[in-house]
């Protein structure tokens, strides 16, 4: 249920606070007030697309928030936990749109999409509007229609659930079928890959290790005169640093002779010139062990070479060429037994569809069956809504047979529906886009919202024109219904017949002024004086008499019966 809605700059509206209560909430006002505005920017709440135009002028965002109370539908409350939200019983949905086309959304404070709003709408708001009239007047929504009103949706589930199986068999059959049929050019194909990667005997981490000795190799020369300049130094020549570390230590035993208290000992001379031994052996076993091999460092490049290429092939490193090949193995079993599968497949697959056709069967017995009741429940609304001579009918068209001479099935089952009216007698049933007058089609909406009331999870119904092409004793009969559907949702409805807004449990007016050169749009709830005034005025146009104003106290009267 819609509690709170706030606009701040949003087309003509500058600031608005408004609290909309249970039951049915009128809004009146002049035409051009601002009515349709308001239904704009619960729009934006539930999705619909945004634009800078509805900005108000001369400033930078325009802003839509809402409080609902979503205590009644745990669905919603499970969906929005899957969105990673944490909703109690209220939620606030905030919308803002701004001209540097940073436009955010907000649900409890929390960032949120334009999508997750499409997903949540459904359960917070239905708006009755002229595009309430187009999914009416379009054959392929009646369907869904039959099935709210009949309560089929967990039937309609498992039937979709099973299709969705059934073509995910289908599919993988097609894929090992059209295997099967290439699977001589298949598997010389694989077996060339596989001996490819296998003559290759690649171990993992090689080509890392052959890089290595590459760089080695490469610079074999360079190493030699390295190291042997650095033996040469250490020990080999005449000047070596071992020889003069030697002459060094000689002095400094004569030092302590004189001065034992000398800081540099003997053993650490000795230490020093033992680890430049060791260099010095180091390097000289070193000298014999660097390679100097060129057919070695050819095999090599042409062992690199080879192992690139079958990286660029089939993995992008050797341990992708090696996990190729274990699925390429993996493709070949899988060959063997592809026909096998093929029939076991098969086999199951006549399984399901055999249960899927016999689940679509029952699917369709339970929309025939309900659609006999819908029939009569849309007549008899209609006919109270001055369409007495009207007869409203639910007709199941036959598509072509399939290939195997039966229905066809599709995600919603074998039914085609489509809701069929006649308006006047001995005129035939005809398809509603081609009989509905814009009028009728008002009355067959709210007839079908009458219908649907109880079984529809929705919070809060809006209807906008509903009193379109409609007067006089239809227009209170209108305001009956709509009073019958608040028992059941929250209404809120935008009218322009005092017939209809007497019938009203809270009402507000809309009002437009102009104030310090802006206009502006207004909404406030009106007490029952100013309630009864606007009735009054709704009644009796520019000129208010007393007896207008005593027929608008007899029609609050009356409705309140």
């Amino acid at each position: 249920m819609l509690k709170e809605l706030g606009i701040t700059n949003f087309a003509i509206i500058d600031r608005l606070s408004l609290a909309f209560h249970e039951g049915l909430n009128v809004l009146s006002g002049e035409t051009g007030a601002g009515k349709s505005i308001l239904i704009g920017a619960i729009g934006l709440l539930l999705g619909d697309r945004a634009s800078t135009d509805l900005i108000r002028s001369e400033e930078d965002a325009a802003v839509v928030e809402a409080v609902f109370d979503i205590g009644a539908s745990p669905a919603l409350k499970a969906r929005l936990q899957e969105m990673g939200f944490h909703p109690g019983r209220e939620i606030v949905v905030k919308r803002v749109v701004s001209r540097s086309g940073k436009n955010r959304v907000y649900v409890d404070g929390n960032l949120a999409t334009v999508g997750m709003l499409g997903e949540i709408s459904e359960a917070l708001v239905n708006i009755c509007s002229q595009h309430e009239h187009q999914v009416l007047l379009d054959p392929e929504s009646h369907i869904d229609i039959l099935d709210e009103f009949g309560n089929l949706a967990a039937l309609r589930g498992r039937f979709t659930a099973l299709y969705d199986e059934v073509q995910k068999l289908r599919q993988k059959r097609d894929d090992l079928a059209a295997k099967n049929r290439n699977r001589a050019e298949r598997e010389e194909f694989l077996r060339f890959q596989v001996g490819e990667i296998e003559k290759a005997a690649l171990k993992p981490g090689e080509d890392a290790a052959l890089q290595e000795e590459k760089r080695i190799l490469s610079n074999a020369a360079k190493l030699a005169e390295l190291a042997r300049d650095s033996w040469e130094a250490l020990y080999g020549s005449e000047e070596s640093v071992l020889g003069a570390l030697a002459r060094v230590t000689a002095r400094i035993r004569d030092i302590r002779r004189i001065d034992p208290g000398f800081a540099v000992s003997e053993d650490e001379m000795k230490s020093l010139t033992i680890q430049l031994e060791d260099a010095a052996r180091a390097l000289r076993d070193y000298l014999g062990k660097i390679p100097s091999d060129p057919g070695r460092l050819e095999g090599v490049d042409d062992r690199l070479e080879a192992i690139g290429r079958l990286k660029k092939k089939y993995g992008g490193s050797v341990e992708g060429v090696l996990k190729t090949a274990q699925s390429l193995k993996a493709e070949l079993q899988g060959l063997d037994s592809a026909a096998e599968d093929i029939e076991a497949l098969e086999a199951e697959l006549a399984t399901r569809k055999g249960a899927l056709r016999e689940m679509a069967a029952g699917l369709s017995a339970e929309r025939r069956r309900t659609a006999e009741t819908m029939e009569k429940a849309i007549e008899g609304e209609i006919h109270a809504l001055k369409m007495e001579k009207s007869r409203f009918s639910v007709l199941f068209r036959e598509p072509a047979p399939d290939e195997e001479g039966l229905a066809p099935l599709n995600p919603k089952g074998i039914d085609q529906p489509e809701f069929h009216l006649s308006t006047n007698v001995g005129e035939p049933l005809k398809p509603l886009n081609r009989v509905a007058s814009g009028g009728e089609l008002s009355r067959i909406v709210l007839a079908m919202k009458k219908v649907l009331a109880r079984a529809g999870s929705v919070g809060t119904v809006i209807f906008d024109e509903v009193d379109s092409g409609i007067g006089g004793a239809t227009a209170e009969i209108v305001g009956r219904k709509l009073r019958d559907i608040s028992k059941h949702h929250q209404v809120i409805c935008i009218t322009h017949l005092p017939q209809i807004a007497s019938f009203g449990r809270t009402h507000y007016q809309v009002t437009k002024r102009v104030s310090d050169g802006r206009t502006r749009t207004d909404v406030r709830q009106l007490g029952e004086d100013e309630r009864l005034e606007e009735i009054t005025r709704m009644l009796g146009g520019v000129e208010i008499t007393d007896k207008t104003r005593a027929a608008a106290r007899e029609m609050l009267k009356a409705a309140k019966k």
